[in-house]
């Protein structure tokens, strides 16, 4: 951006003061609601996202500084699935991972090949990363390779399984050409993330909690990812 650009400091300022008068409003609006879903906290939420996202943008855009506010997006968030009971599903299921050892990936691949073919030829898939991918995923159910991962040289991302729903199953290879396109989100039915975030705001968290007993033992949270249900049916 360049400096005419810029916004000025009384802009910067202004967009503060607009938001500690969303945040009285909020406040306000929380005090006196009437129910869960009283529509005035929400638009005073709604207000208090846009009112923090402003500043934010104009603090970054003046002085290169951010603010730790996080307001969640409508667009990124899955709708609770409303509709009706389903005849038929479709699971998703996507898992990143990072070859973190390839002269492990590349022996396991030989080992299965010498197996099957009593022989391991030099020039073959397995002497290949993307060849020994094609042998181990050909071999193994992705389950087995996400719970012995290392094993494999492969080092655990963040994985999502999303369950959708369908009236009718489709006919045979009706979507093999483009098998991860065309996915209405008023469709899942309900959705499970796995992900290293989930473990730092854990931790985070027990930051912030002060013990008065220094000699009682403190409790570890199991650091392979927690499992967590987005959207589910009621």
């Amino acid at each position: 951006m360049s400096d005419a650009a810029q916004p000025t400091a009384a802009e910067v300022r202004a967009a503060a003061e607009a938001v500690k008068t969303a945040l009285d409003r909020h406040l306000a609006a929380v005090e006196r609601r009437s129910g869960e879903d009283d529509p005035a906290v929400s638009e005073a939420f709604n207000q208090l996202a846009a009112a923090a996202e402003a500043y934010d943008e104009l603090l970054y855009d003046r002085y290169d500084e951010v603010t730790p506010f996080e307001i969640p997006s409508a667009d990124e968030a899955l709708p609770p699935y409303a509709g009706p009971e389903p005849n038929a599903i479709s699971v998703l299921i996507r898992r990143d991972y990072t070859v973190a050892e390839p002269q492990r990936l590349l022996a396991q691949a030989q080992r299965v090949e010498a197996a099957e073919y009593d022989a391991v030829d030099e020039d073959d898939a397995a002497g290949t990363v993307p060849g020994a991918l094609g042998v181990l995923f050909g071999e193994f159910e992705p389950d087995e390779i996400a719970s012995r991962h290392k094993e494999f040289g492969l080092e655990e991302g963040d994985s999502t399984l999303w369950v959708t729903a369908a009236e009718e199953p489709p006919e045979a290879g009706e979507w093999l050409e483009a098998p991860f396109e065309h996915i209405d989100p008023q469709q899942v039915v309900c959705r499970f993330d796995v992900s290293a975030v989930f473990d730092d705001e854990v931790s985070d968290d027990e930051d912030d909690i002060d013990f008065v007993d220094e000699d009682e033992e403190e409790e570890e949270e199991d650091g392979d990812g927690e499992l967590e249900p987005i959207n589910a049916e009621k």
